[in-house]
């Protein structure tokens, strides 16, 4: 589809709105896709609603709490590529 081609659509009396097909094909929104609804100076904005809700670092901070001294970065690399190693030579 072509940028500059102007689709158009009708709201019912419900205020359903059907969007064209090449528009769900070309964003890949099956049914049942989630859209948040955005009222923007140039029109309304469509967009996939996020998976999980927006966090910020202190509303998780301390979550995964840990007993011991912590780690080196050099025994966490070495760790994630122990167990990296056995999962990749299974593929």
């Amino acid at each position: 589809m072509a940028g500059a081609e102007k689709l158009t659509t009708t709201v019912s009396t419900t205020g359903h709105v059907i969007l064209p097909g090449a528009i769900r094909r070309r964003r890949e929104w099956k049914a049942g896709t989630l859209l948040t609804v955005e009222d923007t100076p140039e029109g309304v904005l469509l967009k996939p609603a996020p998976a999980f809700a927006e966090t910020r670092p202190e509303d998780v901070f301390g979550i995964l709490a840990r007993r011991g001294k912590p780690k080196k970065l050099e025994e966490m690399d070495s760790s994630v590529l122990a167990e990296a190693r056995p999962r990749h030579d299974r593929d």
